[in-house]
């Protein structure tokens, strides 16, 4: 009779385990993978090549507007300042200028960290913070990272979370409050 007791109590711990173990195969994995569609940017762009080989900053090509606001990626207009033609040999510059350029189209690129509409963010009021305290250092990379689309909210995996806002404000001294970033 004890004997079964014990079987009983071993088979009990041991399906909890595999139960849990499950669980997080589940949670950490699997619904992580379902949630999310990965998508490609349409167009390479290689920041690599504009950073280092150009020497460039990042506010050459994203840059505020006369009332502060941020302008966010670059236009036609601003790209064509050094595009107009193809410069080099790179297939996803070509692609650019003859697709996009030359036929007057704004390229549709994913936007990683776009906020939802009952966020305000002013970059003019974080202006004194360095770009990739918030943002990812995309100085060296020769193609963009994957674009993670949540299939629910439509946002992207890489969108910044309330939580780092808050942190961030709290180290700063600086206040909390919900009508400071919600409007």
């Amino acid at each position: 009779m004890k004997e079964m007791q014990i079987v009983r109590q071993s088979g009990g711990a041991l399906a909890f385990l595999a139960g849990v173990l499950a669980a997080l195969v589940i949670g950490w994995w699997i619904f992580p993978q379902v949630l999310f569609s990965k998508q490609e940017q349409p167009i390479r762009f290689s920041h690599q090549v504009h950073v280092v080989g150009q020497d460039m900053a990042c506010d050459d090509c994203h840059f505020y507007r006369e009332d502060g606001s941020f302008a966010g990626l670059p236009t036609n207009e601003k790209c064509g300042e050094c595009h107009e033609d193809v410069m080099g040999e790179d297939p996803a510059e070509e692609k650019y200028v003859t697709e996009y350029y030359q036929e007057g189209k704004e390229v549709p690129w994913l936007i990683y960290q776009y906020q939802p509409d009952n966020v305000y963010f002013s970059h003019n009021a974080h202006q004194q913070y360095d770009c990739t305290e918030c943002h990812p250092n995309l100085a060296d990379n020769d193609s963009p990272p994957p674009y993670y689309r949540n299939r629910i909210s439509g946002y992207s995996k890489d969108t910044m979370k309330m939580w780092r806002c808050e942190r961030c404000h709290a180290q700063n001294h600086v206040s909390n409050a919900c009508y400071v970033c919600h409007k």
